[in-house]
C-alpha cells in the first residue's frame, strides 16, 4: 500500500513539473519565433546618426530658435557642443 502511494505522489509531482515546464517554454517560444533583422538592412538609428556631419573644434554646432536649440552637426570625439557658446569645445 505504501508503494502505491509513493508512485501516485511521484506521478503527481512529475505531472505538475511537466506542466509548469511546458508553460514556461511556450512563453519563451513566442519570443524566439520573432524574425531577426537581416544583416542587409541597417537598423533605423544607424541612418539617422550617419546623416549628421561632424564639426571641428571651435565650429558652430547648434543654433538657438527661441527657447529651443537646434543641432547643426556632431562634435568630434573628445569634444562637446557648449550650450552657451553653441560651439564645439
Amino acid at each position: 500500500m505504501e508503494r502505491v502511494k509513493v508512485k501516485v505522489r511521484a506521478a503527481v509531482y512529475l505531472g505538475v513539473c511537466l506542466s509548469v515546464f511546458s508553460a514556461l517554454c511556450r512563453g519563451q517560444g513566442h519570443v524566439a519565433s520573432d524574425p531577426e533583422p537581416s544583416s542587409q538592412e541597417d537598423p533605423p538609428h544607424v541612418g539617422y546618426m550617419a546623416a549628421r556631419e561632424l564639426c571641428d573644434v571651435g565650429e558652430r554646432c547648434a543654433m538657438k530658435h527661441g527657447p529651443r536649440i537646434g543641432r547643426l552637426c556632431d562634435c568630434l570625439r573628445g569634444t562637446a557642443c557648449n550650450s552657451f557658446f553653441l560651439r564645439c569645445y
